[in-house]
C-alpha cells in the first residue's frame, strides 16, 4: 500500500481548520508541510507559528519539508511542533551528515530532498543514515507545475542504491502527482506520494486520497 502525504500548501487558508479536519477523517498517512523562505526557493509559504497551530489540531504525523537555507538552525523548533519527519535539501546543507544525526537526536526521522537536477549518486555516503529521500518532480517553489519525466528513471536508480546499501529509506515524490503520474511513480518504486492541488481541488478529496493509497 502506498503512503499518501497531502500537501497543506494547496489547502484553503481561509478555512484551514476545515481542510485539516478533512485530512483527519481521511485515510491520509501524513500531512506534508512546505516551509519556504523566499531565498532557497522563489516563494514564501508559512513558518513555525502555522506549524505549531496545525500540530495542535492535526491527528496525522507531520511531514515537514524545509525549503530554506540553513535548515540545521531550526532542528529544535521543528521537533517542538511535533514533527515526525524533518526533511532538508541536499543543496542547502553543507554538513549533511551532521544535520541528519542532529535531527535523529531530537527524536525525528530524517529526510533528504533532491532538486530535479541533483543526481541521486550524491547520497551514496549518507543513504544508510536517511529515513526517506524526497525526489522533487518539479522545481521547488510553486504548486501546479508540469511533472518532470526524468523522475521515473531517477526513482529506479535510487531504489537500486537503497537496495544495494541495505538502507531502509523510503522514496517520496512531490510535484505533479495526479491520476496519470501516480501509478507510474509507484510502479517505479515510490513509497510515499505528496499531492496538493490534485487532492484539495477535487470534488471528493477523501476519495482521491483513498485511490492513491490503493496504488
Amino acid at each position: 500500500m502506498t503512503l499518501v502525504s497531502p500537501s497543506l500548501l494547496a489547502a484553503d487558508f481561509m478555512h484551514l481548520d476545515r481542510d485539516i479536519e478533512m485530512i483527519n477523517q481521511s485515510e491520509a498517512d501524513w500531512l506534508h508541510l512546505d516551509v519556504m523562505d523566499g531565498v532557497f526557493v522563489p516563494n514564501i509559504s508559512f513558518g513555525f507559528p502555522v506549524l505549531e497551530a496545525v500540530g495542535k489540531c492535526c491527528k496525522k504525523p507531520l511531514d515537514v519539508h524545509l525549503m530554506i537555507v540553513h535548515p540545521e538552525r531550526f532542528i529544535r523548533e521543528t521537533a517542538k511542533v511535533g514533527a515526525m519527519m524533518m526533511n532538508v535539501h541536499y543543496e542547502a546543507c553543507t554538513h549533511l551528515n551532521r544535520t541528519l544525526h542532529e535531527i535523529h537526536e531530537e527524536g525525528m526521522k530524517a529526510g533528504v530532498t533532491l532538486n530535479p537536477s541533483t543526481p541521486v549518486s550524491l547520497l551514496e555516503d549518507v543513504i544508510e543514515d536517511v529515513d526517506m529521500v524526497l525526489l522533487m518532480s518539479v522545481n521547488p517553489g510553486f504548486g501546479g507545475q508540469k511533472f518532470i519525466e526524468n523522475t521515473i528513471s531517477k526513482i529506479t536508480r535510487l531504489k537500486r542504491m537503497i537496495s544495494e546499501s541495505g538502507s531502509k529509506a523510503l522514496i517520496q515524490v512531490d510535484g505533479g502527482v495526479q491520476n496519470e503520474t501516480a501509478p507510474r511513480l509507484v510502479e517505479a518504486g515510490a513509497d510515499v506520494l505528496v499531492s496538493g492541488s490534485y487532492i484539495f481541488n477535487s470534488e471528493d478529496p477523501k476519495r482521491i486520497i483513498h485511490d492513491l493509497r490503493m496504488l
